[in-house]
């Protein structure tokens, strides 16, 4: 018996995740390969990657037998669909992939619900209105410069700032002070000095700001990395970490206030989906809510993929077999 196949993929603008499931759920294939943004990386580069991914996830198998499929993408553009119809037919697909937004697997990924919310906070941080798992209002996702309050980004920017502030304070104090050009040791700032310097200490608390500083204007993206360093120093009391990784939650909660109408409340992107003071404090946040916590996304392109050839009972019995929430 020919067991039909359908394809899902998760292309964002880090990576890439192609998984291939039956119609039951049950998943038969499954790789990753670099960034799939067009917009951010170009339109060539991001059908390359998604290309790679489903030829490996494909391996062994049969294109033919592929009935659906569905490509959630981070910034997708339309110039897409012609490129990635002819790889899907280079690999015997019959044809190509159903287009829409890496937010909306995004939100699938958590709960089979048709209409709900999303609050997603990794690097970026955004809130969506899901209404029949498609995309009907959003609230922040403005970007680093300009908003994501309460990404790890902006947890990693404010760690950042407390520890520069640390070292200015420091600095700053009077010669016959304690102050040397050292935080205190194992606090948030102490973390995040060593993080970028290592076992170097400029000579003066001065220097070792100055340095500090350098090194995150040469590549300010880097401070998304110092988010898990706030949790682990919020998880040993330090009140600046306590502080920020509230703040975090409270923005993110008013994000998701903003557009929040009924329904559940999906939690993605790592900050969320893993445990730690900011995720524990949205959830006390959302008392009363719906809460679901997000599982694979490629997994829930997939089972979006395969909705048009089950019954809705059958779709939402197999949703955990597909989004790996079981």
């Amino acid at each position: 018996m020919t067991i039909s196949l359908v394809v899902g993929i998760d292309a964002g603008a880090t990576a890439t995740r192609v998984a291939v499931h039956t119609l039951a759920g049950e998943r038969v294939g499954y790789a990753r390969a670099g960034a799939g943004n067009p917009t951010a990386h170009g339109l060539d580069r991001a059908v390359a990657a998604i290309t790679g991914a489903l030829r490996e996830a494909l391996s062994g198998h049969d294109g033919s037998r592929v009935v659906a499929s569905l490509a959630g993408v981070a910034g997708h553009v339309e110039q897409m669909a012609p490129d990635l119809a002819k790889a899907w037919s280079v690999l015997g697909i019959p044809s190509g992939p159903r287009l829409t937004g890496d937010v909306e697997i995004a939100y699938t990924a958590g709960s089979p619900t048709p209409d709900g919310s999303l609050l997603l906070s990794g690097t970026g941080a955004v809130a969506a209105d899901i209404r029949s798992y498609r995309l009907h209002r959003i609230a922040d996702g403005l970007g680093w410069l300009l908003g994501d309050k309460g990404s790890g980004f902006w947890i990693g920017r404010a760690a950042a700032q407390h520890t520069a502030a640390a070292l200015d304070s420091s600095a700053a104090a009077p010669a016959s002070s304690s102050g040397s050009g050292e935080v205190r040791s194992g606090g948030l700032a102490d973390l995040v000095v060593t993080h970028f310097l290592g076992d170097w200490r400029g000579a003066t608390a001065r220097e070792t700001d100055d340095r500090f500083v350098r090194l995150i204007q040469g590549n300010h993206m880097r401070l998304a990395e110092l988010a898990p360093l706030v949790s682990r120093a919020a998880a040993d009391g330090d009140p600046a970490a306590l502080a920020i990784t509230r703040r975090a939650a409270e923005h993110l909660v008013s994000t998701v206030r903003r557009i929040h109408v009924s329904g559940p409340v999906v939690l993605a992107g790592s900050v969320l989906t893993n445990d730690g003071p900011v995720r524990e404090h949205v959830l006390e946040l959302l008392a009363g809510e719906q809460v679901c916590t997000a599982g694979d996304a490629a997994g829930a392109a997939a089972w979006l993929a395969a909705r048009d050839h089950l019954t809705e009972t059958e779709a939402r019995q197999a949703h955990a077999a597909f989004t790996r929430t079981s």
